[in-house]
């Protein structure tokens, strides 16, 4: 895979993240310089900074968008324990930088707010942060129209003992589904939590890993779009490997003793031979991409037998032999495809 598109970001330190808008037009980037960055295509299609402020008095770990139907909103978390929402000001100076507001900054966590993610449009504007206090809380924008007043909603714990650190999360997408949230952990342990409306709190509905070693720190999860599949799909970016869980509903969930999810680890793969730092599915949830130290995100996808294979790789690198384009189609999906057009097809 080549480079598409390459600029410098200008960023005093180091970029720890990279968020698209919605539509994928817009950029916002943040770093341990303790600054924020919005992107935006101009006519030639080059990203150029429109805005770029201190955003923090600490790192700047994560950056989210909020849903284009709330405004142009933008939540950030920092090592200096806090969480600040921000909102695109409609005035623009004489052609100026445009500006960004800070809505308002959540102080409720006592150690370093490591992720950010703001909740599936059908929820409303709700946003889910966690900490290394291993706390996960959830805030609500009550009124849509005053958007300086974040009440924290819910909170509850996502470790089983002391010492450990919930590093990441993600909401279930799926507008059918009742209420779940997967937490990745150093315990290590990545779980799906629950909104139970008879108990008014969060539970575990199932455990997805907990039996690694305690080297085995969970960087990022990820829950995949759902486009009409009959199950979910859960990937994990957990030290040096890269998982994709398949989870779907159990028929016996009416037991209340028994899970109502049946769990199955449809790919464990140590392809990076490095740290992996982020996991993320498209907008079809048939395409996983994962970053590591390697200096390479490499892309993955199912076959006809349902089996997830990589299929590209982009590297880091300036030298042209880690941008080329690598074998893309696993030998079992060439005899298992009997479409003779797609067997002489290369990816």
């Amino acid at each position: 895979m080549r480079v598409f598109q390459k600029f410098k970001t200008q960023h005093q330190d180091h970029i720890h993240d990279l968020a698209y808008d919605f539509y994928g037009k817009r950029i916002a980037t943040c770093s341990s310089d303790q600054t924020i960055k919005v992107w935006d295509q101009d006519e030639s299609l080059q990203w150029v900074v429109t805005s770029e402020w201190k955003a923090h008095n600490g790192s700047i770990w994560k950056l989210a968008w909020a849903h284009p139907e709330f405004g142009q909103i933008i939540a950030s978390c920092s090592h200096d324990r806090t969480v600040c929402l921000w909102e695109e000001s409609d005035l623009n100076e004489k052609g100026g930088p445009r500006k960004w507001i800070e809505l308002t900054r959540l102080v409720d966590s006592r150690d370093s707010m490591v992720d950010v993610k703001f909740a599936p449009r059908h929820l409303g504007l709700k946003l889910a942060t966690c900490s290394l206090d291993g706390n996960v809380r959830i805030y609500e924008a009550t009124d849509v129209m005053n958007l300086t007043h974040w009440p924290l909603s819910e909170q509850f714990d996502a470790l089983t003992q002391k010492g450990g650190e919930a590093r990441c999360i993600s909401w279930n997408p799926s507008p059918f589904d009742r209420t779940m949230i997967v937490v990745g952990t150093t315990e290590p342990s990545v779980k799906i939590w629950e909104y139970n409306d008879s108990q008014r709190k969060w539970v575990v509905v199932e455990t997805l890993i907990d039996k690694l070693g305690p080297e085995h720190i969970v960087h990022d999860v990820c829950w995949a779009p759902n486009m009409g599949r009959t199950y979910h799909l859960i990937a994990a970016a957990i030290r040096d490997t890269v998982r994709i869980w398949k989870v779907k509903p159990s028929p016996e969930k009416s037991q209340p003793e028994k899970p109502h999810l049946e769990v199955e680890e449809v790919m464990c793969r140590h392809d990076h031979k490095s740290e992996v730092w982020r996991v993320g599915f498209n907008i079809t949830g048939t395409i996983l991409a994962s970053s590591g130290d390697d200096q390479n995100v490499r892309l993955w996808k199912t076959t006809m037998g349902d089996r997830w294979v990589p299929f590209l790789r982009a590297s880091g690198e300036d030298d042209d032999e880690g941008n080329q384009n690598q074998d893309v189609i696993n030998k079992t999906y060439k005899k298992k495809n009997k479409n003779k057009k797609l067997q002489n097809t290369k990816i």
